[in-house]
């Protein structure tokens, strides 16, 4: 659970900003009585619908990354600390980062970065001719 808030508690902020906004106008006299429930209930299955499915295809490509990396691929991670003109930082374990838990970790880095914000550098690398 504790990675599910992890992931997701921006969107789950925004949801309940909408359910509050929703809340606010279908309790206005000019709507009718059944606009309240109507409208949580359509706006709350609508982005609860919307967080299981992001969940579910981020945590997948988590582990699918995770086990790129530990048979030996390289993998591309944002970096957000650094906004010039190289935004990514390639990782693989002959660079010397190493997963614990979630994170990918280095001595030589200043930071850590987080599995879900990383993919698979293989399918974009050039491919070596065959011969």
């Amino acid at each position: 659970m504790e990675r599910f808030f992890e992931l997701e508690i921006a969107y789950i902020t925004i949801m309940l900003f909408f359910l509050a906004v929703t809340a606010f106008v279908t309790t206005r006299d000019f709507m009718p009585r059944v606009a309240f429930k109507r409208g949580m209930l359509g706006i709350g299955g609508i982005f609860a619908l919307m967080i299981g499915v992001h969940y579910m295809l981020t945590t997948q490509r988590m582990e699918g990354v995770a086990t790129l990396f530990n048979q030996g691929e390289t993998i591309i991670c944002e970096n957000k600390m650094h906004r010039t003109i190289s935004q990514s930082v390639i990782l693989s374990k002959k660079l010397g980062w190493r997963l614990e838990g979630d994170y990918f970790k280095n001595d030589n880095f200043a930071r850590d970065f987080f599995t879900a914000r990383c993919v698979d550098y293989s399918p974009i690398a050039p491919k070596k001719a065959e011969k």
